[in-house]
């Protein structure tokens, strides 16, 4: 029985028993019976209402961000009372949070497959991962499962917990719409780890991999759909119900495939991508031999080294900025010489233009 409902078992007009023994048989403190909760004055409550009018237009602040509004506004505060008053109102800044990849530790660790690979074609490696989406009365989950290649968003699936039932139907839906990759990378998060979701994945003969511990950059490219998702579309709708939410995130996940265009794809479509195969990437790594091992790049991968430069931090997820670009060192891959280069000019677009294909129910 909840602390809670002890407490209101109390009867201060028992006949025979007095508060204090109700209080012994209940396993409950007498401060709690006889405490009143002091109402807030007028003044914070002037405080509490411009702090939650501030919020809707700006979710991002924090108490310090609040602290400095409110001295604007002729409201002296300190932080320990924003706090306060935050945490009493049930509101916090928007930013993001760890609680999503809480892993078993019953469950299998996988190592991680993906470092220094080449990854030059769709469906050669999917990847996964969980976000939350802010609810006025709480959280809803979003998982989706992308191709590595193209970032391409295969499927994905809404729910108001954190089981993996909705991560393994994500799953079931891209395997059945397009086939199955050769790897499959995900976090140490106890829904992936668990023998169900892993288990679909050796059922099909699929390799797993799963990103080190505290390594968000493993799983970079899901990451940046992330953010892209939240600032792009989440942020600025407020979903009030779970129907706005799912309604939302699906109409900008298929404007995400079908027609925003990416400046690390040559500004094509994820769809595009999908279908035309073209371009290098090696995660972990620059696709260039002078970011890579050398090792790695055989003296018969000559002829393909102009497509190789030009595809060179396409795995970085933050925009680019004009800034100078230092003389880098590179190898002769005929003689193995080290050399000094200046930085390659852009390479024209590899992508075939094509009509967006396909939807994301």
């Amino acid at each position: 029985m909840s602390r809670a409902a002890r407490l209101r078992m109390i009867d201060a007009e028992h006949a025979d028993l007095s508060i204090v023994k109700q209080c012994v048989l209940l396993s409950v403190s007498r401060s709690t019976v006889y405490y009143h909760p002091v109402q807030e004055s007028a003044e914070t409550l002037i405080i509490m209402n411009l702090i939650d009018e501030q919020y809707l237009r700006t979710p991002f602040y924090g108490a310090r961000r609040f602290v400095e509004w409110l001295l604007l506004q002729g409201h002296v505060v300190n932080r320990k009372r924003v706090t306060r008053l935050m945490r009493l109102m049930g509101i916090e800044a928007i930013y993001q949070k760890p609680n999503t990849s809480k892993k078993h530790p019953e469950n299998k660790i996988y190592p991680y497959l993906l470092r220094g690979l080449p990854i030059d074609r769709a469906n050669q490696v999917w990847c996964t991962d969980i976000t939350y989406i802010r609810m006025p009365t709480g959280f809803l989950y979003l998982v989706v499962v992308m191709d590595w290649f193209s970032r391409k968003a295969l499927s994905w699936r809404l729910s108001n917990t954190m089981d993996v039932d909705f991560c393994i139907e994500a799953l079931e839906e891209a395997l059945a719409r397009y086939g199955r990759p050769e790897i499959f990378n995900t976090d140490q998060g106890s829904q992936f780890t668990s023998s169900d979701f892993t288990g679909v994945l050796l059922r099909e003969g699929i390799s797993i991999s799963m990103d080190g511990k505290g390594r968000f950059l493993d799983n970079i490219f899901i990451e940046r759909l992330w953010r892209s998702l939240k600032y792009e579309e989440v942020f600025i709708k407020s979903y009030s119900t779970a129907a706005e939410a799912r309604n939302g995130i699906g109409t900008y996940l298929n404007f995400y495939n079908t027609e925003r265009i990416h400046q690390s794809l040559d500004y094509s479509t994820p769809d595009q991508v999908f279908k035309n195969k073209t371009s290098l990437w090696i995660c972990g790594q620059s696709a260039a031999p002078t970011g890579s091992d050398f090792s790695m790049f055989p003296v018969n991968i000559v002829p393909a080294a102009s497509l190789v430069q030009g595809n060179m931090e396409k795995c970085s997820p933050l925009p680019t900025y004009p800034q100078a670009q230092p003389q880098k060192e590179d190898f002769d891959l005929t003689e193995g010489k080290r050399m000094v280069v200046s930085p390659p000019a852009p390479a024209a677009s590899l992508i075939g233009a094509q009509a967006p294909g396909g939807t994301l129910s």
